[in-house]
């Protein structure tokens, strides 16, 4: 492809990301903003159906900035469309609920696997094939929230399609396998539920990409299950200034 073709979905082309090798992605279009906000320097780029964009710079480097929309599918689409363009290292950052009872709202989750209750990444590879992070954009994002002083957990992850399937199990006609599973994925150790990484984390295998993932958790059933102390917290400032400085250290490498 030329330098100025823009890609059908993303709307974006390699002149645009400016060489740009590094990506920060994030579901909610309206966060985007918020983390360029963060950045020295940054710039809108444009923005076509779930992917909005902005281009930033750490350590005079080029970074971009997009959003992904929910869901496996798009998520896949928009890697797809990075790699064409010339990403090499992306870091999903989102929001998520906790499993365990020690994953409280507030805490960070760095996803070195996932579970993959989902169906995209079944068109990339059979299900046996696992999801997991490159490790040491892993061990980035770990370091990164060690040295800002965040409570965080590192660990598997479980994706899915249905939100609903998920928070209202028992009114579907398939409950008795989602409650199973679900107690499956708890009793296993699996930290917490979000819809995206699973796919990213495949994806990225598939194509010879580097990614790794932090997840805020906005609040957890299972503490409210228990008649723990339940509360929920939609700050992201945290996981955004912990990719950032993830992606510091992995320029620096």
């Amino acid at each position: 492809m030329n330098n100025t073709e823009k890609m059908y979905h993303i709307g974006l082309s390699c002149e645009d990301i400016k060489g740009a090798k590094y990506c920060i992605l994030t579901g909610d279009p309206g966060r985007v903003e918020k983390i360029a906000s963060h950045f020295d320097e940054s710039f809108y780029l444009g923005e076509n159906r779930e992917y909005k964009s902005y281009l930033g710079k750490i350590k005079n480097t080029n970074v971009l900035i997009i959003s992904t929309g929910m869901g496996g599918p798009a998520m896949a689409i928009c890697v797809e469309e990075l790699k064409m363009i010339g990403i090499e290292t992306l870091i999903r950052i989102g929001t998520s609920g906790g499993m365990q009872l020690d994953v409280e709202a507030g805490d960070l989750v760095v996803a070195t696997g996932a579970v993959r209750e989902e169906g995209t990444s079944e068109e990339y590879v059979p299900v046996e094939f696992p999801a997991i992070a490159d490790i040491e954009v892993s061990n980035a994002l770990i370091e990164a929230s060690k040295e800002l002083n965040c409570k965080y957990h590192y660990g598997i992850v479980h994706c899915k399609d249905s939100f609903y399937g998920q928070h209202d199990p028992e009114r579907m006609p398939v409950s008795k396998e989602l409650l199973e599973k679900w107690d499956a994925w708890i009793k296993a150790g699996v930290l917490c539920s979000e819809m995206e990484t699973s796919s990213l984390f495949i994806v990225s295998s598939v194509l010879r990409l580097k990614s790794g993932a932090v997840l805020s958790v906005i609040w957890n059933q299972e503490r409210e299950k228990a008649g723990l102390d339940q509360k929920q917290n939609f700050d992201t400032d945290k996981e955004i200034q912990v990719a950032m400085k993830a992606i510091e250290k992995l320029i620096s490498k």
